[in-house]
C-alpha cells in the first residue's frame, strides 16, 4: 500500500520540522515523501535535499527554478508523483500542522469506503481532539467555507486544510492537468474538478475527517488580504467550471 505525499515548500528553513519527517519515513514503511522547493532563498532545498541523502528511495526533491506558488508547486508535484505510480498520493503542509501519523486515519478511511477517492482533514474544535487554531482564523475559515459550500453545492466544512490524500484512479490525474486560476482557494478548485469530470455526486467521493491534532505553527504565509482574494477567485471558479457541467449535463440528457 504505497503511499506518497507532495510537501510544497517555499522558505522553510526555520519551519520545517526536519527530525519529524526523518521519523515518519522510519515508521512509516510504505510512505514516501516528494518535497517541492518552490524557489526558495533561504537554504530550504540544501535541507531539503539533506533529508533525501538520508533515506534515499524515500524521499526526493522537486526544485522549481522560481517560485509559482503553493498551487503551481502542488499541481506540478503530485503530476511528477502520479508518473510514479502510487496507490495513494496527497499533498502535506511542510509545517506538519496535521502530524504525519494522521496518515494512518485516512488509509483506514479508504479500507473501510472503496467509493472514496479523496479523504481530506478537517479541523473540527471538539471534545477528545486537540485543534489549536488561532481564533480569527477560524472564524474567517468558517465564512470561506461557507462560501465554498455554496459554490460547489457541497456541504463541506474546511476545503483549507492542508492535508489530503487522493485513491490513485484513471480520474486523479485529470484534476490537476490544467494550471489553477485561483490562488489560495485551489483545493475548492479541486474539488470542482472532481464535479466536473465525474458522472455521480462527488459529495459520495470525498470523506471529511476530523483530525485528532491541528496546531497553528507561527510563520504562515497567508496573509488578511488572501481572504478577499479567495472569495474573489471563488467566484471565477464557478464561471470556469459549472457551465461546462451543466453544458456536459445538457450533452448527456440530449443523448
Amino acid at each position: 500500500m504505497g503511499v506518497l505525499l507532495v510537501i510544497p515548500c517555499f522558505n522553510e528553513h526555520d519551519r520545517l520540522p526536519r527530525d519529524c519527517f526523518v521519523r515518519s519515513l522510519d515508521e512509516q514503511a510504505d510512505l514516501e515523501l516528494l518535497f517541492v522547493d518552490d524557489g526558495s532563498t533561504d537554504g530550504t532545498l540544501t535541507l531539503l535535499r539533506g533529508i533525501c541523502d538520508e533515506r534515499p528511495g524515500r524521499a526526493d526533491v522537486l526544485a522549481l527554478t522560481a517560485n509559482r506558488g503553493k498551487p503551481e508547486a502542488v499541481r506540478l508535484g503530485m503530476l511528477a508523483g502520479l508518473e510514479r505510480r502510487p496507490e495513494f498520493i496527497g499533498y502535506w503542509d511542510a509545517d506538519l500542522a496535521t502530524p504525519l501519523g494522521a496518515v494512518a486515519d485516512f488509509l483506514r478511511v479508504f479500507a473501510t469506503r472503496p467509493e472514496i477517492e479523496l479523504v481530506i482533514g478537517s479541523r473540527v474544535r471538539l471534545l477528545g481532539r486537540e485543534i489549536d487554531r488561532h481564533p480569527l482564523r477560524h472564524y474567517v475559515g468558517r465564512i470561506f467555507a461557507t462560501f465554498a459550500s455554496l459554490t460547489l453545492d457541497l456541504p463541506v466544512y474546511d476545503t483549507q486544510c492542508g492535508a489530503k490524500l487522493f485513491r490513485v484512479s484513471q480520474w486523479t490525474p485529470q484534476y490537476f492537468t490544467e494550471a489553477f486560476v485561483s490562488g489560495w482557494a485551489f483545493d475548492v478548485e479541486i474539488l470542482a474538478r472532481m464535479r466536473l469530470e465525474r458522472v455521480g455526486p462527488s459529495r459520495d467521493r470525498v470523506y471529511e475527517l476530523v483530525l485528532r491534532r491541528w496546531s497553528h505553527v507561527p510563520g504562515s504565509k497567508v496573509k488578511p488580504f488572501d481572504f478577499l482574494r479567495a472569495c474573489r477567485d471563488l467566484v471565477r471558479i464557478r464561471r470556469r467550471n459549472f457551465p461546462r457541467r451543466r453544458a456536459a449535463r445538457r450533452r448527456t440528457t440530449d443523448r
